[in-house]
């Protein structure tokens, strides 16, 4: 038999949880930017009949393709700073008191 306690809780450190948190956000950023960059698909455009909400222009279109690019490549530029920040931290030695 074995004698490991199915109550007991895993500690995690805060600074290491944090990390993982914001490389598990890191690696959904892709997928949350596809899903933004389909979202024009779901636009109404002038075939859908005459009774369809006012379409959306071209120009229109391609601005939020592009605002979509950059707002993406500032948050990750972002969670890169935050993980580099944690990292940083983690990787220092403890200070030792005289």
């Amino acid at each position: 038999m074995t004698d490991h306690n199915t109550n007991t809780t895993l500690f995690l450190e805060r600074r290491s949880y944090r990390r993982r948190r914001v490389m598990d956000a890191l690696r959904l950023l892709p997928i949350v930017g596809l899903l933004l960059w389909l979202f024009p698909v779901f636009w109404p455009n002038a075939k859908d009949g005459p009774d369809a909400p006012a379409s959306v222009s071209m120009s229109g279109a391609v601005t939020y393709v592009f605002l979509v690019w950059v707002v993406l490549i500032l948050s990750a530029l972002v969670l890169w700073w935050v993980l580099s920040k944690h990292s940083g931290e983690a990787s220092d030695p403890p200070e030792q008191q005289r």
